[in-house]
């Protein structure tokens, strides 16, 4: 059963949208661009918090994709992921729950760590950076390695098929057996599509993801300030030239957002007065759309309004 319903209507708004978007100047942009758009008659928070699918199934969530099932590189977007994960390990005994593995996980979310990252994943999956490997030992460390995967997998999402979370992020880039690890023409890189990353927020948000206690302490990480002191006095705010630049400061915004040198995204669940909840995740690719500081909020703006609608 697919996690939303398709609407025509909304996915006539986004084809125009990108048309729009590719026409004022971003030419291929429409081919660099992956968008779920998910619309919601009452909040979101915690409707499936009552352990079974029945309070999520209920708010008849409406949608549209542009390239949505498309897998792409998602840079930092890919920490939604390994929080996620790193609360079922908790919930299963398998990770020992403490005030530095705490510490990480919000240097993770909230300023986007990748330092923070590191720790998680090296906990997650029982690994560690470092030189190359000889093939008898990097064999069992490859396996280790795709234990975030393999829980995926028997999560049984549609939307999750061919989805790739096993690797670190960088500043620079991996060495060792990390870089190793990538493969010769970086087949093995992370992946996601914004189909994929908005189920997982979606249930992060209704409160049915591992646990509602879990869920709850995830969305308080993902939350955002649009007060523009508090962004100004933070560069690294995941808000300017993201989703959240696009909305008016009452908004409440939860999201994760990702940038490197060839890719700007973000993912986002999205309350404000007189639109319908939204949930929004935007995937660009390419050199430009990395530096374009006006596409993510161009794109989040028109969608708002869209919302506002009947």
């Amino acid at each position: 059963m697919a996690f939303y319903s398709p609407d025509p209507l909304m996915g006539q708004t986004l084809s125009s949208l990108v048309a729009a978007l590719e026409n004022s100047g971003r030419s291929g942009l429409a081919r660099q661009l992956s968008i779920t758009w998910l619309r919601y008659p009452v909040s979101l928070l915690q409707r499936g918090a009552n352990g079974d699918a029945a309070g999520l199934a209920q708010i008849q969530a409406r949608g549209a994709s542009w390239a949505g099932e498309r897998q792409r590189y998602p840079a930092s977007v890919v920490k939604l992921v390994y929080l996620i994960a790193a609360e079922a390990w908790l919930q299963r005994q398998l990770l020992e729950d403490g005030e530095e593995l705490r510490r990480a996980l919000a240097d993770m979310i909230r300023d986007s760590s990748n330092d923070a990252t590191g720790l998680v994943l090296d906990l997650l999956s029982g690994t560690t950076s470092g030189p190359s490997l000889p093939l008898e030992r990097f064999g069992p460390w490859m396996r280790q390695r795709q234990l975030v995967n393999g829980w995926l997998a028997c999560l049984a999402w549609p939307e999750l098929e061919g989805c790739n979370a096993c690797q670190k992020t960088w500043g620079d880039g991996p060495y060792g057996r990390e870089l190793d690890f990538y493969g010769d023409q970086q087949q093995n890189r992370n992946s996601l599509s914004t189909e994929a990353t908005a189920r997982l927020l979606q249930s992060v948000i209704a409160g049915s993801m591992v646990s509602p206690p879990a869920s709850a302490r995830m969305q308080a990480l993902l939350s955002r300030s649009l007060d523009p002191a508090l962004r100004a006095a933070d560069p690294e705010n995941q808000v300017d030239g993201f989703i959240g630049a696009g909305l008016p400061i009452g908004a409440r915004l939860w999201s994760k957002a990702g940038w490197m040198s060839r890719a700007r995204h973000d993912a986002a669940y999205v309350e404000a007065e007189g639109a319908d909840p939204f949930l929004l995740v935007i995937f660009s690719e390419g050199k430009q759309a990395s530096i374009d500081e006006e596409l993510l909020p161009t794109i989040a703006s028109g969608l708002l309004e869209a919302c506002r609608q009947p």
